[in-house]
């Protein structure tokens, strides 16, 4: 935490919508096993929201992806930790992320999230031909 002053560190099991950001100390240590998430400074003392939960699972569906090649599916807690192999994970139903019973401002924000990133991947530089005039000095 010395190395980014302007982030604090959580972890994730401590994140429910809803409640206010638990940040780690800068002395205590982390465990192994765990998932430490950092946020700016700046939400230190605000409320966790669908959006701050939708971005994390964002990341870490991404994250997972890249590991196991799309190939890896992990089960949902029955008292046994298993790790399923798939080779389409889209058609065993797996739980997927249920925003209701959220504020609209939680739906607002995932909403101008996406259309941020649809216009950003949308964008294409145009390439112009530069035309040089010879300079002729006498």
């Amino acid at each position: 935490m010395l190395e980014n002053p302007n982030y604090f560190l959580v972890n994730a099991q401590s994140l429910q919508i809803g409640r206010r950001f638990s940040a780690l100390n800068a002395d205590e240590d982390l465990e192994m096993g765990n998932v430490y998430v950092m946020f700016l400074m700046k939400k230190l003392n605000s409320v966790v929201t669908a959006a701050d939960m939708g971005a994390l699972f964002i990341v870490a569906s991404s994250a997972a992806k890249r590991a196991s090649g799309g190939r890896m599916r992990v089960l949902p807690e029955s008292g046994t930790d298993q790790v399923g192999w798939s080779s389409s994970p889209e058609k065993e139903g797996a739980p997927r992320l249920s925003l209701e019973g959220v504020d609209d401002d939680g739906d607002a924000l995932v909403s101008e999230f996406q259309h941020r990133v649809s216009l950003s991947r949308s964008r294409k530089p145009t390439l112009e031909t530069i035309v040089e005039e010879s300079v002729y000095s006498r």
